[in-house]
């Protein structure tokens, strides 16, 4: 299938096939590109639901490519995503799933690069808004819509409490904050959605405290 200009697959921002299989595909692709910190050398898109039945005629495939790449919604680059990640090196697969999951629009994306892998879950849910529910397994819910602090952390007494005060004393406010762990005293994921720009001398405070193993921010989009 072939398209004129990027709006013939992504469309107006609307709750329909466009924006969701579309525009929403395209913000997951970003997001994970965010939190993996750059394009990955391979990347393995698992597709459920309708994206799974619908991804070739709606461009879910070359969505979610360009947005691992780092085009934006309006690109238009988008239609021609495939070929550039070739291109570039890229190495992708698309593995289509019959497990059904809580939403019909899920992708869920594995990065990798080297020795470092990162793998997310997102869904889109209309109007070209998304949300990622899973990361590295970790049960979650982010929507992208602010700066959000993901901090990976031995699951001790005082590690929140440490990530909260520096963010206190730099009059940061929390929007949102949850916290997930799969076993007790082992690794914990937290995520703070922000609602103030956060500079890298603080995100340095915090990834020198005791327990903390590794500090992403992901970006507003």
């Amino acid at each position: 299938m072939k398209y004129r200009s990027v709006f013939d697959i992504i469309g107006p921002v609307m709750v329909g096939p466009s924006s969701s299989h579309t525009a929403g595909a395209v913000r997951i692709g970003l997001v994970a590109r965010d939190l993996f910190g750059g394009t990955p050398s391979q990347a393995d898109i698992y597709l459920y639901g309708s994206f799974m039945e619908t991804y070739k005629g709606h461009g879910t495939d070359v969505a979610i490519v360009g947005g691992l790449m780092g085009f934006d919604t309006d690109d238009s680059r988008i239609p021609d995503a495939l070929n550039i990640a070739k291109e570039t090196g890229m190495v992708v697969s698309f593995i289509e799933m019959s497990e059904e999951k809580s939403h019909p629009n899920t992708a869920v994306v594995h990065m990798s690069d080297g020795d470092k892998e990162l793998t997310i879950e997102g869904i889109s849910i209309g109007g070209g808004k998304i949300e990622i529910v899973a990361l590295n397994g970790f049960p979650l819910a982010i929507s992208g819509n602010y700066p959000t602090l993901l901090v990976f952390h031995q699951d001790t007494f005082g590690s929140i409490a440490n990530v909260t005060q520096i963010l206190g004393r730099h009059h940061i406010n929390v929007g949102q904050m949850q916290v997930s762990r799969k076993e007790k005293g082992d690794i914990a994921l937290m995520t703070c959605e922000l609602d103030d720009e956060i500079t890298e001398d603080i995100l340095n405070e915090i990834r020198s405290c005791q327990g903390i193993q590794t500090v992403t921010l992901m970006e507003e989009s």
